[in-house]
């Protein structure tokens, strides 16, 4: 019943402070400020009800009592029942282990030991060399380009049997410039002959090599003459 009597005090006096700080600024409000009566009880009742409030909470708020803190124990120390269980199961762990075995039967014993690794586990392999790749068919492969040059792929189709599809088939296998196809002996035509997916035949057919040969030196062909007017492709 004290403690009620006391937080009914306490609340009591609080909202007559808030009473006052209201009336105090809504005097003030009409005397410095100029304000209406409205204007200055509006805003005097509204710092009462704010004042009520904040005050309460702060000062008539419950304390704790002072013997809690007695009451908090420590549960992080062990009880002496668990500590003598403890001892208990550390003197039956020791009586119970084996004894280490001695040197004479490590030395005994040692014969049975194996320690193999994955590695060693694993049959060695001898490393070979991989086959160098075979020749698809007759003759000799010519020499191939990663990409062409810095000034661009030449006009393959000026070569009379390259059509659009058959040069994109000669830059797949590596053939970018007049050049190329010029150098290219018996060997290299019978190979490059085999090897044409779906145009076999096509090189020595309609003499790719010596029109490669004048194309490159800067000449022009008859049929070149047309694909650079435009009559052709």
């Amino acid at each position: 019943m004290n403690n009620n009597q006391a937080m009914v005090g306490c609340a009591l006096g609080s909202w007559l402070v808030a009473a006052f700080a209201g009336a105090l600024a809504a005097v003030l409000l009409m005397v410095l400020g100029g304000w209406s009566f409205l204007q200055a009880a509006f805003i005097g009742a509204v710092v009462f009800a704010a004042a009520g409030v904040l005050i309460s909470v702060i000062m008539c708020r419950p304390l704790p009592p002072l013997g809690g803190a007695s009451e908090i124990t420590d549960n992080s120390a062990p009880s002496a029942a668990q500590r003598a269980a403890a001892s208990e199961s550390t003197r039956s762990g020791v009586q119970s282990s084996k004894p280490m075995p001695g040197q004479d039967d490590l030395a005994a014993r040692k014969g049975e030991w194996k320690y193999e690794s994955k590695a060693a586990a694993a049959p060695a392999t001898p490393k070979t060399k991989p086959a160098a790749p075979a020749n698809d068919g007759p003759g000799t492969k010519p020499q191939t380009l990663e990409a062409a040059r810095e000034d661009g792929p030449d006009n393959l189709k000026q070569i009379k049997g390259v059509g659009p599809k058959l040069e994109g088939v000669l830059h797949s296998m590596g053939f970018y410039h007049f050049d190329q196809i010029a150098s290219w002996g018996a060997d290299e035509i019978a190979w490059v002959d085999e090897n044409l997916e779906g145009f076999k035949g096509r090189v020595s057919r309609d003499n790719w090599v010596e029109q490669a040969k004048t194309l490159a030196e800067g000449g022009t062909t008859e049929f070149s003459a047309k694909v650079k007017k435009g009559g052709v492709y």
